[in-house]
C-alpha cells in the first residue's frame, strides 16, 4: 500500500442541537479493508455520506482517490460503488432487472451484469422480484449492484444489520473476495466480531468523534484487553451496547 483511497480532514456536520459528527479524521490507504465501528447514533453513517459526496459538510474536506468529493464531483462517480443502508432498489423489478438497470448507468454490458449476480451466487434468484428475496439476498444484490462498473473503491454503511448469523457469514465471505480483487473497502458497522473478522484497521467512534484507530488485534493488546468490547469500554468510560 504506498497511496491513499481516502483522506477526510476535520469533518463536521451538525443537526440542530445534535453534534453528528465532530472533527472526524482519518485515511484510508488504497486496497485496504478498514472499518468504522461504533454503537448506533455514534456518527458513522453521516460520516460516510459526507465523505462519499452525498452530504456537504459544515467543516472540513474528504478527498477520494486524490479528488475532493464536495461539491458531488461526478469524475469519481465511476471509480466508487456505494452501498447504502436501506437498500435502493426499484419497485417491481426482478434481481436481473434491478443490476441491468444499475449497470445501464454507467454503459456496462447485460453480460457484465449478468455475471456480476453470479459472482454474488443470485443466478438462481435472477427472475426473482426484489422483495421477494431473503434479507441476505436483497443485500448480497444491493452489493453486486455497487459493484457493476468495477469501482476502486467500495462503499458499504452496515451491510449485515438484521440478517441471520448464517446470511452474515456468508455476506463476509463475499466482502473478503471484494477486497482480495485489489478493491479498497470502507464498512461501517456496530458489530465487534465483524470489525475484528473482517478489517485491516478499525476506527472506533462514539458522539461524532473517533477516538483511536488501529489493527483490531493491536487496539485490544495496546490497551492491555481482551476484547474490542473492552477497548471501547476503556475509551469510553461504558459497556459497548449494540
Amino acid at each position: 500500500m504506498t497511496s491513499s483511497a481516502i483522506t477526510a480532514e476535520g469533518l463536521r456536520k451538525r443537526y440542530g442541537d445534535v453534534q453528528a459528527v465532530d472533527g472526524v479524521s482519518f485515511e484510508v490507504e488504497a486496497g485496504e479493508f478498514y472499518g468504522i465501528l461504533g454503537p448506533n447514533g455514534a456518527g458513522k453513517t453521516t460520516t460516510l455520506e459526507i465523505v462519499e459526496g452525498l452530504r456537504e459538510p459544515d467543516e472540513g474536506t474528504a478527498r477520494l482517490l486524490g479528488e475532493l468529493s464536495w461539491p458531488r464531483n461526478t469524475a469519481l462517480l465511476r471509480r466508487i460503488g456505494v452501498q447504502l443502508q436501506a437498500s435502493a432498489f426499484f419497485e417491481k423489478l426482478t434481481a436481473r432487472e434491478q443490476i441491468r438497470t444499475f449497470a445501464s448507468f454507467y454503459d456496462v454490458s447485460d453480460e457484465r451484469a449478468d455475471a456480476m449476480l453470479e459472482s454474488v451466487g443470485l443466478t438462481d434468484k435472477a427472475d426473482v422480484q426484489d422483495d421477494k428475496l431473503s434479507g441476505g439476498q436483497a443485500q448480497r444484490l444491493s452489493i453486486a449492484c455497487a459493484l457493476v462498473h468495477d469501482p476502486e473503491l467500495v462503499f458499504l454503511d452496515e451491510p449485515t444489520t438484521g440478517l441471520d448469523p448464517q446470511a452474515r457469514r456468508n455476506l463476509w465471505d463475499l466482502l473478503r473476495r471484494i477486497n482480495s480483487e485489489g478493491r479498497t473497502v470502507v464498512l461501517t458497522t456496530h458489530y465487534m466480531d465483524e470489525a475484528e473478522t473482517l478489517c485491516d484497521r478499525v476506527a472506533v467512534m462514539d458522539n461524532g468523534k473517533i477516538l483511536r484507530v488501529g489493527p483490531p488485534r493491536e487496539l485490544i493488546s495496546d490497551l492491555g484487553v481482551d476484547s474490542l468490547e473492552d477497548v471501547f469500554l476503556e475509551l469510553t468510560g461504558r459497556e459497548y451496547r449494540e
